[in-house]
């Protein structure tokens, strides 16, 4: 089976262990040295209407990979757990006595 990057562009993600939606392929890792498909990028979600930039992209490499189909790719590919960030983490409350 042949699939172009544009068709693997409209093909949703999902994780096979526990059905999560992981999003849409937005990239490919190339090695260009010997011509392979090393894995597959897909962008973080915006933050805050792209004020905050974007969260982490996701990287599934090749071997991940369980099967492509008609409108979905299923990957075995534990998504890793980002940092909590609070924003307010540097502010203290004063106490008043």
């Amino acid at each position: 089976m042949n699939c172009s990057f544009y068709e693997l562009r409209h093909k949703e993600v999902i994780n096979r262990s526990n059905g999560c939606r992981i999003g849409f392929v937005d990239d490919l890792d190339i090695d260009v040295d010997c011509a392979k498909l090393r894995a597959l990028i897909i962008y973080g979600g915006i933050r805050c209407f792209g004020l905050f930039g974007r969260k982490n992209d996701y990287v599934i490499p090749w071997d991940n990979i369980g099967l492509i189909g008609e409108d979905t790719i299923l990957v075995d590919w534990d998504v890793p757990l980002a940092p909590s960030k609070k924003f307010f983490n540097g502010f203290k409350r004063r106490r008043h006595n």
